[in-house]
């Protein structure tokens, strides 16, 4: 893009041909000229459709159509394109391709950004995709270049069997009713590892119904290539005074608190970190802190992810180094080797070494998208990266009903992990409604302090957590084992760099 002085300067283009479909995967770039004002507004609005977007998607499961209705009126009310509307929509689709472009820019500035900007804009399309009427659907694929060769009538009817048998909740009827397109495997990946689609001679036979997902699979490698190549033009823009600020607060603005600085800084002790984990933790850093507690030791991803939660619920420093030393030593680590190796990680993570860099707790979406643990780890969301069945067992273990169980285990099992946290949380806390939606297990803390001091009333009454929970709490209360103190010591001798601490198990 070019900048003049008080316009963000486009080619101009005829206007018909600018927006012939309502839904686009952004391949081109504005071709007009708009205001800083202007700029600025249509950033702010599509901002809070993705803020909504994001908040439905934890709260409810995307194919009910409670979700549908919401998302429905956020768009109406934004003046987004909600539904292929008729040709007097040229406002809104202008208004929908400029505005993903300045967000655009605003979200490529880092990988956080780029993934939570990519996720909501996934979700965004697939909920309007599905708005469309099958022919509209067949016109939006011939746009995007994604034209598959719809199978004849004689050889479905020929299939029909292997079609029924492998698409779930297909009847012989529906088979017969539905199109279905002869789709390349590399193409249909996503449907092929679910078991979701009938795989013959290297080419996928998929339901009109599911073409969703190929749709979504190519918009998704085409937005992250390009948001990388944005985020290396950034430079160019950022050199500009007018759009920086703009820019930078708008990539701040709705991604949530990142819990880096707390009031409660010091307020929480050691001994009460036991207690507190049975009662507010997210599942994630309960199962940190009991494999902690177990095995005396975390792998880095979890002394990552588990090191910079407690930094966000109020750890000092002093309190971080105690903590992981007295536990470390009980196991193969000795106090030398832990201030040779693990102390200066520590200090780092708070911004006392290296780059001076404040580290902030890492957030659902992360927890969930990236560094998958691998066998020996602990650390990622159990609702993602747990077997189903080693999952029940755990929330068996943490006394949560049968009927709960179910119900976590059935949003787990349509990808809606945030949402089954939440389930996870009502359940634990016995609420009806946990009042929020759940994007950051400090959040999660957060919340379940104010329920259970008093601050935030549920629907039902929090005190009462229930004689089963408060056993849970006792119980496993009494399973830690506590270590003695150690004697204050002098800081470690700083080390150059992190490289022990990345590769040290």
């Amino acid at each position: 893009m070019e900048f003049s002085s008080s316009r963000v300067k486009l080619k101009t283009g005829d206007r018909p041909q600018l927006y012939p479909h309502s839904l686009q995967f952004y391949l081109e770039p504005p071709t007009e000229n708009i205001s800083l004002v202007e700029f600025e507004s249509l950033a702010i609005d599509r901002l809070k459709l993705l803020k909504a977007v994001e908040n439905l998607g934890v709260s409810y499961a995307r194919s009910t159509e409670t979700y549908k209705t919401k998302l429905e009126a956020e768009l109406r009310k934004l003046k987004f394109p909600y539904r292929a509307l008729a040709e007097g929509d040229y406002e809104a689709r202008r208004k929908d391709h400029i505005s993903h472009f300045i967000l655009r820019l605003a979200y490529c500035q880092s990988e956080d950004l780029r993934r939570w900007f990519l996720q909501q804009e996934m979700d965004l399309l697939r909920y309007r995709f599905n708005q469309l009427t099958p022919s509209l659907m067949q016109k939006f694929l011939e746009y995007v270049n994604l034209s598959f060769e719809a199978v004849s009538e004689d050889l479905k009817n020929e299939l029909a069997e292997e079609l029924c048998a492998s698409t779930p909740g297909f009847s012989m009827i529906k088979v017969k009713e539905q199109t279905f397109y002869k789709v390349g495997l590399a193409d249909a990946v996503d449907l092929f590892r679910a078991r979701r689609v009938f795989i013959k001679e290297g080419f996928a036979y998929v339901p009109l119904k599911d073409i969703d997902a190929i749709v979504l699979n190519s918009y998704r490698a085409k937005l992250s290539k390009a948001l990388a190549v944005t985020a290396r033009s950034l430079p160019a823009i950022q050199s500009d005074e007018r759009l920086q600020p703009l820019l930078k607060h708008l990539s701040h603005a709705y991604v949530g608190p990142d819990y880096s600085v707390q009031k409660s800084t010091g307020k929480i002790s050691l001994e009460d970190i036991d207690a507190l984990s049975v009662r507010s933790f997210p599942l994630c850093m309960r199962q940190l802190h009991r494999a902690l507690r177990d095995s005396h030791h975390l792998r880095h991803g979890g002394r990552m992810q588990y090191g910079l939660f407690l930094k966000g619920i109020g750890l000092t420093l002093e309190q971080a180094l105690d903590f992981w030393k007295r536990e470390f030593i009980r196991g193969k680590v000795d106090a030398d080797k832990f201030d040779k190796g693990y102390a200066y990680s520590i200090r780092h993570s708070y911004g006392r070494e290296g780059r001076r860099t404040d580290y902030t707790p890492y957030s659902c979406m992360k927890i969930i998208m990236s560094n998958p643990p691998s066998q020996g780890d602990y650390h990622g969301c159990p609702f993602r990266h747990c077997d189903s069945e080693l999952l029940r067992q755990k929330l068996q273990a943490y006394k949560v009903p049968p009927a709960g169980i179910t119900q976590i285990l059935e949003l787990v099992k349509g990808m809606h992990y945030q949402l089954a946290c939440q389930k996870y949380f009502e359940l634990t806390h016995e609420v009806d409604d946990v009042g929020f939606s759940l994007n950051h297990p400090n959040q999660y803390f957060t919340e379940s302090q104010r329920l259970l001091s008093g601050a935030r009333e549920g629907k039902k009454e929090p005190s009462n957590l229930g004689s089963s929970q408060q056993k849970s709490v006792s119980q496993e209360s009494k399973n830690v084992s506590s270590a003695p103190t150690p004697s204050s010591t002098a800081a470690a001798a700083e080390l150059e760099g992190l490289e022990a601490y990345f590769t040290e198990d």
